[in-house]
């Protein structure tokens, strides 16, 4: 540890090691993940570890960057956590001797990978159980590496500071711009770490030589030692496989003469980097090699100032002077022309019945076209506002911000957050949703860019102005559980919400009740003009979120033939009483017979 600390205030720039992943994939085939070759291909360990060693490494990680009990568990490993951290620390330490060199070896500890807001609390004890067993096995120090969050770093180091003296080094994953995921610019980073009982402070990973260089500069003069171990470039994706690009041992060169220009006391690199690029690394300090070309950094560092966003939609507007709001709710097509769907929405406007229509999202969890595009569509061709429904179920995080943005782009603006049913239900049993967040994290997410940063809290060019709504359900089989979830949406930043289909008044009273006697939003109710009393027993009884109350299932059922008339008035009874309780409604049409909404409404 002396040495190490001394090198850090005096020495000559530490090399370390550079990628161990993609080395380990070609030379043991068939590993659940790197670190699994610490007990099953343990030679290769070793002959990775030797080879960046004789290429010029003073500094080696053990294989155990993803080796946290939470990782492991997800490649059904976490039996084997304790015996895959302490072989990767026994196999460091066997290639140190079998090089015969004086090697650092530092205990490599990565962050859980989890997109949710961080939790020091529940998270911590990970971070302290695998550097605990690394130090008992002899480690010289730990490299805390490819943080992407700031606060699970600083996280990590307080809970490996718990249980260890052993210097840390910490690093963080920042873009070409020097920001990380959650918006955080280096300088401001590099203060904060500089708090912690931390021997040195830097970035690793990241998009190649000069997104390091770029955050370096950033956090020179903070007062610590400095790290840079970048990525050889960005990655792609080539008939499966992870492809690096063809970043020349030269250019690494250049790159770590500029690392120590700039102050860098350990030097190395990470995903793609082999042991030619360590060794140049190696050769440039050797030489003391000034820089061959310039780099030219370019973050600004500037606070980001969002313009003024839009102003409010026309349902906003509608909601807020108390207008009677009315909505048909439309299915997009199965095919590839939206026609149809077009000269509906035509017709709806022109009957001066309806003012919105709101557009599902893969309802019934059947592929459809997409409820953003064809909201888009329907806006441009007809004039008409609309509500898209949007659910995480297909995509993720970064896939909807990016429709949503486009979508945003063209004039979409008043959104339906919704859960979205589950695959199982549709034509597609076997595949499975993606939900990295739900109904509560999508309005999060929404509000994040009305606020004018992404879910991570990054900034992104220029605030959104989305109108927020949300799903309710007043006739929930748990009503505890839907109206804490109601009002974790309304905190989240919902600004109305529409119901799941209303039969009679009596669910939303109970539900408002609950509410206190009114919801804090504009609530829309649902309403659905059965047409057979095999239709409401389908869904009270098939469909989730669905209940069908005894009496109108009994006069649907006494009706006979007159069903369709039945149903009619029993929906035009309803939604005179809803004028009581909300300030609008949106029409659930017969199937395949959108128009037949206006029979209702006319």
């Amino acid at each position: 540890m002396a040495d190490f600390l001394e090198r850090l205030r005096i020495g000559p720039p530490i090399v370390a090691d550079g990628g161990m992943g993609a080395l380990l994939a070609g030379a043991a085939p068939g590993l659940r993940c790197p670190e699994e070759a610490n007990i099953r291909a343990p030679e290769s360990v070793v002959a990775v570890h030797v080879s960046y060693i004789r290429a010029g490494a003073e500094l080696i990680e053990t294989n155990t960057f993803g080796a946290n009990c939470r990782k492991l568990a997800a490649k059904l490993l976490e039996h084997e956590f304790e015996a895959i951290n302490s072989a990767a620390v026994r196999l460091a330490r066997e290639a140190r001797e079998v090089s015969g060199r004086d090697v650092l070896i530092a205990g490599a500890i990565g962050p859980l990978g989890e997109l949710e807001v961080f939790d020091t609390g529940e998270h911590g004890p990970w971070y302290a159980e695998q550097a605990g067993i690394m130090e008992g096995r002899g480690v010289d120090l730990f490299m805390l590496e490819t943080f992407f969050d700031l606060d699970e770093l600083c996280s990590a180091v307080a809970a490996v500071r718990g249980v260890s003296s052993l210097p840390i080094v910490a690093l963080l994953t920042f873009d070409d711009e020097a920001e990380t995921t959650g918006g955080i610019d280096a300088y401001t980073a590099a203060v904060r770490l500089a708090g912690l009982d931390v021997a040195a402070i830097g970035t690793n990973h990241g998009a190649g030589p000069l997104a390091a260089l770029t955050a370096l500069d950033a956090m020179v003069g903070v007062g610590l030692p400095l790290a840079a171990l970048p990525n050889i470039g960005l990655a792609g994706i080539v008939g499966g496989r992870v492809v690096y690009p063809h970043s020349t041992p030269e250019y690494f060169g250049d790159f770590a003469a500029q690392a120590v220009a700039l102050g860098a006391r350990i030097i190395g690199g990470c995903c793609g980097t082999t042991p030619a690029q360590i060794e140049a690394i190696r050769a440039a300090l050797d030489e003391d090699r000034k820089p061959r070309m310039a780099f030219e950094t370019q973050a600004s560092f500037q606070p980001h100032e969002p313009s003024a966003a839009a102003g409010e939609t026309r349902l906003a507007r509608a909601l807020r002077e108390g207008e009677w709001v009315v909505s048909v709710e439309l299915d997009p097509p199965k095919g590839g022309t939206n026609d149809a769907m077009i000269e509906v929405a035509r017709t709806l406007l022109a009957s001066g019945a309806v003012g919105f229509v709101d557009v599902n999202d893969n309802p019934m969890a059947r592929a459809r076209m997409n409820a953003l595009m064809a909201s888009i569509a329907i806006q441009r061709e007809v004039g008409i506002e609309t509500i898209p429904h949007v659910t995480p179920r297909d995509t993720t995080v970064m896939g909807l911000e990016g429709v949503l943005l486009g979508a945003h782009a063209e004039g979409v603006r008043n959104i339906l957050a919704v859960t979205g049913d589950p695959p199982h239900v549709g034509d597609y049993p076997g595949s499975r949703g993606v939900y990295e967040i739900d109904a509560i994290g999508l309005v999060q997410l929404l509000a994040g860019l009305n606020r004018g940063v992404d879910y991570v809290g990054k900034a992104i060019d220029q605030p959104t102005s989305f109108f927020i709504g949300v799903a309710v359900n007043p006739s929930a089989d748990d009503p505890d559980l839907e109206l804490a979830r109601f009002e974790r949406k309304v905190a989240a930043g919902a600004r109305f919400a529409m119901t799941q289909a209303l039969f009679d008044v009596d669910a939303l009273e109970r539900f408002l009740e609950r509410l206190g006697g009114a919801s804090p939003i504009p609530l829309l109710a649902g309403v659905w003009p059965l047409r057979s009393h095999v239709m409401a027993l389908r869904l009270h009884n098939e469909v989730p979120g669905i209940s069908v109350p005894d009496h109108v299932l009994a006069a649907l059922r006494d009706a006979g033939s007159d069903a369709p008339a039945v149903g009619l008035s029993l929906a035009r009874d309803l939604l005179e009483s809803l004028r009581d309780f909300v300030p609008g409604v949106y029409v659930i049409p017969p199937f395949k017979q959108p128009e037949a909404a206006l029979d209702l409404l006319m």
